[in-house]
């Protein structure tokens, strides 16, 4: 089973999780060789170079569709820090096709910036708007970054989406000191960050998310598809 993951803090929980869930020493192996940005997961996905993964929301329309998909994801309530736009001229992240949506979806200009390196952009004091922030302010519901999809092997998948929600993770020191000094964020930035996060979609995320699939085909932003 091919399982991709984002590469960034924001599952840093998952990470934790992954390591004491009884999955086999493939799947594991496969899932350190296999993270990357957003959008380049969403291409291995939709071309099926993937089985799974935490797919950008705007690309996990299609899966929705078809049934495919968890009760997992990466959930702001308000302020996310780690997707922002800055005061700059009108610039795409190529790494999120779902940020770069919400951004137009919102009506928000300047130059898009995600995950780690916005993160510490903010936390260092650069002047920004938070998306998640001015979703919640229209909306005043949480926005649904990522969520965990699948293209089969269904019910190994919603039983792990399942067991990840539900459990209650505490992040070792080793791993927190490991990955502050990889992200360049201070450790306890990090724990602060994931306060600001969630992974369980619920009936107010999925109504989120058909908000965000009505505001994509009224503003006519097209989804990312098979190449």
């Amino acid at each position: 089973m091919r399982f991709g993951k984002i590469a960034y803090l924001n599952l840093l929980p998952f990470d934790v999780f992954i390591k004491k869930y009884p999955i086999s020493w493939g799947f594991k192996k496969f899932l350190q060789l296999k993270k990357s940005y957003p959008a380049r997961l969403n291409k291995d996905f939709l071309m099926r170079r993937i089985d799974a993964g935490f797919i950008s929301s705007i690309a996990g329309y299609y899966s929705m569709r078809k049934n495919q998909t968890t009760k997992a994801g990466i959930i702001s309530k308000g302020a996310v820090w780690s997707v922002i736009a800055l005061p700059k001229a009108n610039k795409d992240d190529y790494q999120s096709a779902s940020s770069n949506a919400l951004a137009k979806v919102l009506g928000i200009n300047g130059e898009i910036l995600i995950g780690d390196k916005a993160l510490r952009y903010k936390l260092q004091g650069g002047i920004c708007v938070d998306l998640g922030e001015k979703w919640w302010e229209k909306h005043h519901l949480g926005f649904c970054f990522g969520r965990l999809c699948f293209n089969k092997n269904a019910r190994f998948y919603t039983h792990l989406a399942k067991c990840f929600v539900g459990a209650r993770i505490k992040i070792p020191h080793y791993i927190l000191q490991d990955k502050s000094t990889q992200s360049g964020v201070k450790q306890k930035d990090i724990l602060a960050y994931l306060e600001h996060i969630h992974y369980c979609i619920g009936k107010k995320e999925e109504l989120a998310l058909r908000r965000f699939y009505t505001s994509l085909r009224l503003k006519n932003i097209k989804k990312p598809a098979r190449f």
